[in-house]
């Protein structure tokens, strides 16, 4: 990792957000550049993770608007089924798991948009399939696809990836098989546009990924040199709960 990528920049405080709800990581200089434009951030939701709890979504849509003149939250849908499987659980435990955790998400990120923003100005929900007509996402989708066959760098990217997924999670020292790491390949790339160009996809001017964990593929997308790279009005940070009066990190 270069020195640019070192997290050092922290633009607000926990006392400047909503009740000091949470703190915000930039990841390059030119991320927190992005970050203090405060003209769009997306805000990514993943279907059963404890981490989302409503109220910390909640907690999380009011934050934004602390912030940023605009708000995108995006829940994951695509491939979630597909994924469960790959996990290894059979189809239709899969098929059943996917439908609960997507009903769930979806009220999650629909109530607090509703109750952050009614009139729907400032604050949106998306599942990922909506942007599947979306001419933007479907070039830069397209493109990673054709990506992979001829950029060792990405495809080394995605591999590792998945390699990390599946033997944490799933394998317990067997080897993946073929369906198994297309499932993984295809969830990773539904997910790329929007790390690596929302404000093309979206229509603003600049935008933050927001997320509580480094994403997966930040060392490539914001390495300098040629190669697969975020657009230079995308950035990424890191947003996670800010410790509580007590000192003791929210975990709610």
């Amino acid at each position: 990792m270069t020195t640019e990528t070192v997290f050092e920049a922290r633009p607000f405080s926990p006392q400047s957000t909503a009740a000091g709800l949470f703190t915000l990581q930039p990841y390059t200089s030119h991320c927190q550049v992005i970050c203090a434009e405060g003209a769009h951030a997306v805000i990514g939701i993943s279907p059963g993770n404890s981490y989302f709890s409503a109220a910390r979504v909640h907690d999380l849509a009011r934050w934004s608007t602390e912030h940023f003149d605009r708000v995108d939250f995006v829940y994951t849908d695509r491939y979630v089924a597909e994924m469960y499987e790959a996990s290894g659980y059979p189809a239709d435990d899969a098929r059943r798991k996917a439908v609960k955790n997507l009903r769930g998400v979806r009220a999650k990120v629909t109530n607090a948009v509703q109750a952050v923003d009614p009139a729907g100005t400032r604050v949106r929900a998306h599942p990922m399939s909506a942007f599947a007509d979306n001419p933007a996402y479907r070039e830069i989708h397209d493109a990673l696809h054709r990506r992979l066959e001829v950029d060792a760098e990405f495809r080394a990217t995605c591999d590792a990836l998945i390699d990390a997924y599946l033997s944490s999670k799933v394998l317990g020292g067997a080897t993946a098989t073929a369906r198994q790491r297309e499932v993984c390949l295809r969830y990773v790339c539904a997910e790329a546009p929007l790390f690596l160009d929302t404000p093309a996809i979206l229509g603003v001017p600049s935008s933050l990924n927001c997320y509580h964990q480094l994403l997966p593929m930040a060392e490539l997308l914001y390495a300098r040199g040629s190669g697969l790279r975020a657009s230079r009005n995308q950035g990424h940070a890191i947003v996670t709960p800010a410790a509580t009066p007590q000192g003791d990190p929210d975990v709610r």
